[in-house]
């Protein structure tokens, strides 16, 4: 795959101040003008003021200017324009108005591996004479990267096409009718494309060591602060992760996620289309309303329909 990586995406909220501090908390490192940075991703996260939440930008690291060169026919067959440069492309999906920046960048090194966490099970011993060091760990949990974004679009026919044909992602899988799993890189999916009545950003998420450290961020996250519990704990069908969200100040989920399925070779693995249950979670409590339908929601179609009417 020409695509190798999400580098970063950029969210438009009212309240920059107030989000970025929320993400700090979640575990992001404040790095200046309005980025926060990942343990191993660096700058992922950039935070601009606009009048409604929404995703506003996604880069995309590629190998080389022939990959730019590659995008840009696709995207001409499509009727998107793209303004092309020595080392980046840049085009936008005009249902959301989302900008995609492809760059010529290094494909990152691989980060230090983190040792499997020792379970014991049936028959199998892994761990002897000492606590599972899921309960020894006291360091604020910090995400390692960023590992995918969901956005809302009102044709999702056309914002599929636009990552998946013009830009060139892979699919991993859909939800009938609504959503798309897209990749750039080998995870499962950085993209999900959601059939919605408004243009928004439904959440991002963010990679942890396992599921001790998903159930210990979102523990502390939620001290003093239960508001901020949306979903979980659960595990995904789509992907296999398991899964924690919380909201943040603007309205966006932030998902806490491990163990996401890995696509190395794309001539082995087969999409699939997920109806019902199956397209949400494979265990955990019943999303609530709000994940499906945000609360928000109706003042996104006003101000949605207000910006093109």
């Amino acid at each position: 795959m020409a695509l190798h990586r999400l580098i970063s995406i950029t969210m438009g909220v009212p309240d920059v101040p107030e989000t970025a501090a929320y993400y700090a908390d979640l575990g992001l490192t404040p790095d200046g003008d309005g980025w926060l940075a990942t343990r191993d991703g660096g700058r992922q996260l950039r935070i601009v003021h606009a009048p409604t939440r929404r995703l506003l930008e996604v880069r995309v690291g590629v190998d080389d200017p022939d990959d730019l060169a590659a995008a840009a026919h696709r995207l001409a067959r499509l009727g998107v324009p793209a303004d092309s440069a020595d080392s980046s492309l840049t085009a936008y999906d005009k249902v959301t108005g989302l900008r995609a920046v492809l760059d010529v960048a290094p494909r990152p090194a691989p980060p230090a591996a983190v040792p499997a966490t020792p379970c014991n099970g049936p028959g199998r011993v892994e761990r002897v004479g000492s606590r599972a060091p899921g309960t020894q760990r006291s360091a604020p949990v910090r995400p390692r990267k960023l590992g995918h974004a969901v956005v809302g679009t009102t044709d999702f026919d056309a914002t599929t096409a636009f990552f998946r044909d013009g830009l060139g992602f892979k699919a991993s899988d859909y939800i009938k009718d609504s959503g798309a799993f897209l990749r750039c890189s080998t995870d499962h999916h950085n993209i999900l494309v959601l059939k919605a009545p408004a243009v928004f950003l439904h959440h991002t998420s963010w990679q942890v060591d396992d599921v001790d450290d998903i159930g210990r961020g979102a523990t502390a996250m939620l001290e003093g602060h239960p508001e901020r519990h949306v979903w979980g704990l659960g595990r995904h069908h789509a992907g296999s992760n398991f899964f924690w969200y919380l909201k943040d100040p603007a309205g966006n989920f932030a998902e806490y996620y491990s163990d996401m399925d890995c696509v190395v070779d794309d001539q082995l693995w087969t999409p699939e289309v997920f109806e019902g249950a199956r397209g949400l979670f494979s265990w955990g409590p019943p999303p609530p309303p709000s994940f499906l339908h945000p609360e928000d929601l109706a003042a996104l179609m006003t101000r949605s329909h207000s910006a093109t009417g």
